[in-house]
């Protein structure tokens, strides 16, 4: 593959400019057949969650394509589901640079990008011109400058540009890097957002004539007795899904690692017990009521079917496509495959 050629030139680079400078470049190499990717969803066991049926379960997390720029490139990998965003209701450029690192030696990322993107009017516009066809998740969040008692407002104002379009939202309440974002998490925060979204949803579902699935993208920093009680409030405000789990602010075990002590999320290989830990106790609370989306230090296929033995219907792929590029895409999906069979027979 082009980027197994590729990746120790990229490595050489800073992050953000390496990412900046991949995904064009692949587009390009696809557009003119040279990119020897799948073109479609690969085979694999259809699941049926939150009313759609998704060609195989492993999908795209939110942040790898923020504006929706690469649709096209991304439905050749062989995902099942596309995740895109996090988009906000008006542009943003995110935190300083340098904002992205590498902790090669863990196989893992920190980020502290802070929701940069075009802006929902941009983005819509980007969606509809790709016209891509499979099931399109659309990551949604608030403008930092929108003060934490507002936050709904941004949450509507984004449900309302991208319900036409989305085969269900995903509500990021757990990125680590927009000051008091993970507040909504809890208490009368969460309920206060849960409301709004589901009267909003009511109405636009009347509307349109149909009812876009939500999810909800929760922190894997919950702790453990935190966890039945907001599955519990995910389900009384019927939500759809959870997706389990964002970054970590955690550092255990990279102390003395370059980058380690760099502010924001930790993904990659780090945070793999921790996600799966979360998707098992969340599958115990929640008894197959609603869906779970495992993401978070998925590296191999043996970590994909690890998440779906936890208890989750779906996986998404994240840091693992940066050090391990699209052939992870094929390996999570005949990984699963198997267990797939059996869970349907």
């Amino acid at each position: 593959m082009l980027f197994d050629l590729a990746r120790p030139l990229l490595f050489l680079l800073d992050a953000e400019v390496a990412h900046e400078l991949v995904l064009p470049s692949a587009r390009l190499a696809h557009r003119f057949g040279l990119s020897g990717l799948p073109g479609g969803p690969l085979p694999g066991r259809q699941v049926n969650a939150m009313g759609l049926a998704f060609p195989n379960p492993v999908g795209l997390a939110a942040g790898f394509d923020k504006n929706a720029a690469f649709l096209r490139l991304f439905a050749a990998f062989g995902f099942g589901f596309l995740e895109i965003g996090t988009v906000t209701p008006r542009p943003q450029p995110g935190n300083p640079k340098p904002r992205l690192f590498r902790i090669a030696a863990a196989r893992a990322l920190i980020n502290r990008m802070g929701f940069n993107n075009c802006g929902i009017a941009r983005f819509v516009e980007n969606v509809r011109r790709a016209r891509y066809d499979g099931i399109l998740g659309i990551n949604i969040g608030k403008n930092a400058a929108t003060p934490i008692e507002r936050a709904a407002d941004d949450y509507v104002a984004c449900m309302q540009a991208v319900y036409p379009l989305a085969s269900y939202i995903a509500v990021n309440i757990s990125s680590p890097n927009t000051k008091d974002l993970r507040e909504l998490q809890r208490g009368t925060a969460l309920e206060g957002l849960l409301d709004a979204l589901g009267r909003e949803r009511r109405s636009l579902a009347r509307k349109h004539n149909r009812r876009v699935p939500i999810a909800v993208k929760i922190a894997p920093d919950l702790e453990d007795d935190a966890i039945p009680a907001i599955a519990e409030r995910f389900l009384a405000h019927e939500v759809d899904a959870i997706i389990a789990t964002n970054a970590t602010v955690s550092r255990a075990g990279l102390a003395g690692l370059p980058h380690a002590d760099e502010a924001g999320g930790l993904t990659g290989a780090p945070l793999r017990a921790r996600a799966t830990e979360v998707v098992r106790r969340l599958a115990a609370a929640l008894q197959g009521a609603i869906p779970i989306i495992g993401v978070g230090g998925i590296l191999s296929g043996a970590d994909a079917l690890e998440r779906i033995d936890a208890g989750a219907s779906l996986v998404q792929l994240y840091t693992g496509l940066v050090y391990r590029g699209p052939a992870l895409v094929r390996e999570a999906v005949a990984a699963i495959e198997p267990q797939a069979a059996r869970m349907a027979a």
